[in-house]
């Protein structure tokens, strides 16, 4: 699997004849099994720039190509985990998970065994029958996660996905996050706003500058391949782990502060 970004643009024109240029010139490639995270301060283009990978938004300027294939729209090779689960209320468990299969139209007992290995492997066999607001957050988005790899796609974009969770299930999750990773040998680009979450998850991590949005600097980092089967809390208590963490916070306040200026100016 090779995922390659050329020459990215996205700009939104607004009703009253200005413009918001998005991203600029953003150019990437992402092989098989890679975890990207993306990290920047608000405004950068982060979601944008998953979206276009994801298909819901066509670029200005530039593509997306799959194993050389450009992306035109939304399919089954790349699957999507929002901030909040999306999933369907009306819906319990299993058949949140078994959703894509059964569009598929794959014989019910070949759903019922990825279903079932699913739901074990996040932790969910026991409430597999349960609504789907009976559970909690972090709950929610296992079993997003689940929905998402049962379709088995070549990639996995992940916008937020913790972000909504309290600090302890936030940090269980990222264990998950990683152990998915490792198993399935699935290729992972996640959006965060964390610089935490960012170094720990991220193999690779992007920090984007803001108005265009555009790949400031990346990161080829080692935490996420040691933390699979470590401690999360001594993996970030790490001093490496720490340098590059003020570090990355330092490079994105001086961007807030930028906008911040420039905010101020415009006034």
């Amino acid at each position: 699997m090779t995922l390659t970004i050329e020459n990215l643009s996205m700009r939104f024109d607004l009703p009253n004849g200005t413009a918001v240029q998005a991203l600029k010139d953003v150019s990437l490639s992402l092989n098989d099994g890679e975890l990207l995270s993306v990290l920047g301060p608000s405004g950068c283009g982060k979601t944008t720039l998953l979206n276009i990978v994801a298909g819901f938004l066509a670029p200005t300027e530039g593509r997306v190509a799959l194993n050389g294939e450009t992306v035109t729209g939304p399919a089954p090779e790349r699957g999507m985990v929002f901030q909040k689960g999306a999933l369907f209320e009306w819906m319990n468990v299993r058949q949140n998970v078994d959703f894509g299969p059964r569009m598929k139209g794959m014989p019910k007992a070949e759903r019922d065994a990825i279903t079932d290995h699913l739901l074990e492997t996040v932790g969910l066999q026991d409430f597999k029958e349960k609504a789907v607001y009976e559970l909690s957050g972090g709950m929610q988005q296992r079993v997003a996660l689940a929905r998402c790899l049962a379709n088995d796609p070549e990639i996995i974009l992940m916008d937020e996905p913790l972000g909504a969770l309290d600090a302890l299930t936030r940090e269980k999750m990222q264990g998950l996050v990683l152990k998915l990773w490792k198993e399935t040998g699935k290729t992972v680009i996640l959006i965060t706003h964390s610089v935490e979450e960012a170094l720990l998850l991220g193999e690779r991590l992007l920090v984007m500058a803001p108005r265009p949005g555009r790949i400031h600097r990346e990161y080829t980092l080692p935490f996420a391949d040691s933390a699979v089967n470590a401690d999360l809390r001594a993996v970030k208590k790490q001093p490496e782990f720490g340098e590059r963490r003020e570090e990355i916070l330092s490079m994105i306040w001086e961007m807030e502060e930028e906008i911040m200026g420039r905010s101020e100016t415009a006034a």
